[in-house]
């Protein structure tokens, strides 16, 4: 018999297989898991870029003054006229 076609050989080489397969398909659902959670958008783990960005086409707050506001403003249309 050839050394190919040692029956233990082929067993361990069998053996060897399985398991870089095994390693192979656990590599592939790890790597798989990591683009789903990369692909999941959670507003808590979000860090804050430096600059502000502008945002297009944003509704204008329709803000209400309090009264010390409203005096200020009044006061300082008084002065312009």
């Amino acid at each position: 018999m050839s050394k190919k076609n040692d029956l233990a050989r082929r067993k361990r080489q069998h053996e060897f297989e399985l398991r870089r397969e095994e390693q192979e398909k656990q590599k592939r659902e790890k790597k798989l898991h990591a683009k789903k959670n990369k692909m999941k958008v959670d507003g808590s783990d979000k860090k804050k870029s430096g600059g502000r960005k502008f945002q297009v086409g944003k509704k204008k707050l329709k803000t209400k003054l309090t009264a010390l506001a409203k005096a200020k403003a009044a006061q300082a249309m008084e002065v312009d006229k």
